[in-house]
């Protein structure tokens, strides 16, 4: 199956939950690609491009690493005590992952720390949820076209879609070094942002020299010598895993949860069932590697403002209390375009205007402001 073109393997491929540090110690960025780099035959941007939209993959297992220093403040880590999901805060310091892929219908991840173990496993219709800490598991049907994939987290193979997506006059696609990765040799493709209003300032995927697939994706924002986001397979292993890792025995008295599909936010990230007239007015500003997107939630300002945002975004009481502290917290800023606060990092900056819009994108405070402006 081409992996380009097949979203299920994208998702799966290589995940984005995983990180540096390791299993049982720590382990520096380096272990990425040990060793020198490795000879060979030359291959130009564009034969690259053309191995990885033409790769195909039937299976996989392995270890993936994860560090994310993407210069945010503390507040990052509360993504994940919001949600309650564990791989959903995994936006800012290292991580270790175990991931199996079986086809497109099979498919398992395995996040280990020091607490406990979080897993999510897709056998055909069939998606599990598990937490060894809380000793807890919730299972869901997937529709029949199983479709839905919104309980996986996200891949650099997804970013490195996106990326591609992004080659146009506004990014320079060049060869880097060859690197060794996972023990494998593999090719480097980079991708340079044109437009210096971004603060991305490469993209950088390493590719395995025989099966084409991304074996470690980084990002280098803006005047930083070292990624400000890396993910890389530590191992890997292209056979398919044995059916078995893709079943979920329950363990002795855990507590599981049957949830319906309907119970679930919808593709535009509402509750099922919203009027369409509530949902959230969105609209781009620019193109390319600067685009800036504009989302109207309605009146913010005030102390109940982060509260009813909360409400509009269907939070309960307490996400709504925590988002508060969190819009709380951010700096205030202000303009000719209005007033908010702002939360910026090294790759990307988000604005929220006090008259209820969001201004986000992989740029500068500067254009977030000339977008509010507009």
């Amino acid at each position: 199956m081409s992996v380009m073109k097949n979203r299920a393997v994208l998702r799966w491929l290589v995940p984005v939950t995983a990180g540096v540090a390791v299993i049982g110690g720590g382990a520096a960025v380096g272990t990425f690609a040990a060793g020198a780099d490795p000879a060979l035959p030359p291959r130009s941007a564009a034969q690259l491009l053309d191995d990885l939209r033409t790769s195909r993959l039937d299976g996989l297992s392995g270890t993936v690493v994860q560090r994310a220093d993407l210069g945010l403040p503390p507040i990052a880590a509360l993504a994940g005590q919001a949600s309650g999901n564990q791989l959903a805060g995994l936006v800012t310091g290292t991580h270790t992952l175990r991931v199996w892929y079986g086809g497109e219908d099979r498919q398992r991840l395995a996040l280990v720390d020091t607490l406990g173990e979080q897993d999510v496993l897709r056998n055909g219709r069939d998606v599990w949820t598990w937490s060894s800490r809380e000793n807890t598991a919730v299972h869901r049907k997937l529709p029949a076209d199983g479709k839905d994939l919104a309980s996986a987290p996200a891949t650099p193979a997804d970013a490195a879609q996106q990326a591609l997506a992004a080659i146009d006059p506004t990014t320079a696609v060049t060869v880097g070094r060859s690197a060794t990765v996972a023990g494998r040799d593999a090719y480097e493709l980079v991708l340079t942002p044109r437009d210096k209003a971004s603060l991305v300032h490469q993209v950088r995927i390493a590719l395995d020299a025989k099966e084409h697939v991304p074996l470690r994706f980084e990002v280098l924002a803006d005047g930083q010598d070292e990624p400000a986001f890396e993910v890389a397979f530590t191992q890997v292993d292209f056979r398919t895993p044995d059916a078995d890792q893709f079943r979920f025995n329950p363990p002795p008295g855990v507590k599981v949860t049957e949830e319906t599909t309907d119970a679930r936010p919808g593709p535009a990230g509402r509750a099922p069932g919203k009027a369409d007239g509530q949902r959230p007015d969105v609209r781009t500003v620019g193109t390319g590697w600067t685009t800036v997107v504009v989302a109207k939630l309605g009146d913010m300002s005030g102390a109940g403002g982060a509260k009813a945002a909360g409400a509009k975004a269907g939070a309960d009481a307490p996400d709504a209390a925590m988002l508060a502290k969190v819009l709380g917290d951010l700096p205030k800023v202000s303009g000719d375009w209005g007033s908010g606060r702002l939360l910026s990092g090294k790759l990307f900056s988000v604005l929220l205007t006090d008259d209820g819009r969001v201004v986000a994108g992989l740029v500068t405070p500067e254009r977030l402001y000339q977008a509010a402006k507009g």
